[in-house]
């Protein structure tokens, strides 16, 4: 935190531009700013590196999709979510962050395996809406008193649907299931967490599925839920 009180927000995007980085992260820097955040954006991830100001920064927001992140700046996100520094993100931009590094995968506590395709039978259009299916979020009956997800109850949504790999670290607050088709491989449907939140040292994690686009942050429980897990998730 700075030295006049005010709550220190990093915005770290980049990445593949399928995921709008820039305009998603532009989206949420109004709220953050109205909750008395001072909102720093780097386009790299070159300021994990710098000790002295990520010990003074209360939440991290990140959007940066399949990218490679070095050691030390790693190290230097990791150290500073054991003090206390928040990270929070949704889809892509936090869970199919960097894929080579274990380390970072341990830390957010789900990986992106894959988005099911539609039927082959669909009219496909050869790009990223051939993943777009219909599925449905449901919030775990035992967290919907949770401050992220109250009030909130099952929807619905149009888009990537994420088949996530996790533990069970996590505390899941909503999952989707990925249903059985003649047209993928597996046999049984699988159950994988949508929303998401980890304690790591003295710092809080916050993670999202969905959010592929601005379509979906838009959407007034998606929207709902990663503002307050920005919230949740800062110092």
């Amino acid at each position: 935190m700075s030295a006049q009180g005010t709550k220190r927000a990093l915005i770290v995007r980049g990445g593949w531009d399928g995921h709008h980085p820039v305009a998603a992260t532009d989206s949420f820097i109004p709220f953050l700013t109205e909750n008395g955040y001072e909102v720093r954006v780097e386009n790299a991830t070159a300021v994990y590196a710098d000790a002295g100001y990520m010990a003074s920064v209360d939440l991290v927001v990140q959007t940066n999709t399949m990218n490679t992140i070095e050691r030390d700046e790693l190290n230097g996100l990791r150290t500073a979510i054991e003090h206390g520094t928040g990270m929070a993100g949704w889809h892509g931009g936090i869970a199919d962050s960097y894929r080579s590094s274990s380390d970072y995968l341990q830390l957010i506590g789900g990986q992106f395996a894959t988005h099911p395709t539609r039927a082959p039978e669909d009219e496909l259009n050869g790009d990223e809406t051939d993943c777009f299916t219909h599925y449905t979020v449901n919030i775990v009956p035992e967290k919907a008193d949770h401050p992220i997800v109250k009030g909130i109850e099952d929807f619905e949504l149009t888009t990537e649907q994420y088949w996530v790999l996790s533990d069970e670290y996590n505390e899941v607050l909503a999952t989707t299931t990925i249903p059985v088709t003649d047209h993928h491989p597996w046999h049984a449907p699988i159950t994988c967490p949508a929303v998401w939140t980890r304690l790591w040292g003295e710092g809080r994690i916050f993670v999202a599925t969905p959010g592929h686009d601005m379509g979906v942050l838009a959407d007034a429980n998606v929207r709902t839920i990663i503002e307050r897990g920005l919230l949740w998730a800062g110092r």
